[in-house]
């Protein structure tokens, strides 16, 4: 059996204010107000920006959280996961020795 995870629900947003939160550019700057981007001149936008990484390496695209996310695991048999066989011919068949690889 193969085991394949799937998101169920939606998670939250990364915030910049999350100490796994790291901007490449080292461009977040901390206010009172919230975290100002001195690259772009305005609010860091973690789901918009190519610089933001998350340390713990949990963010997903579009700016969404893999902490927060719940997942599920599902298991499917091996015949639905493998696709169609590869027929082998010439130098390939001499080495490996069979007609059919998956």
């Amino acid at each position: 059996m193969i085991r394949v995870v799937r998101i169920l629900a939606q998670g939250k947003t990364c915030s910049p204010t999350c100490p796994a939160f790291k901007c490449t550019q080292n461009a977040a700057v901390y206010r009172r107000d919230g975290v100002w981007c001195r690259w772009t001149d305005d609010i860091c936008d973690v789901a918009n920006c190519r610089y933001a990484i998350c340390v713990r390496r949990r963010l997903l695209p579009g700016g969404i959280c893999g902490e927060t996310v719940k997942r599920k695991t599902v298991e499917k048999p091996p015949e639905e996961v493998v696709g169609p066989a590869i027929k082998l011919r010439g130098r390939a068949l001499r080495k490996i020795g069979e007609k059919e690889i998956f």
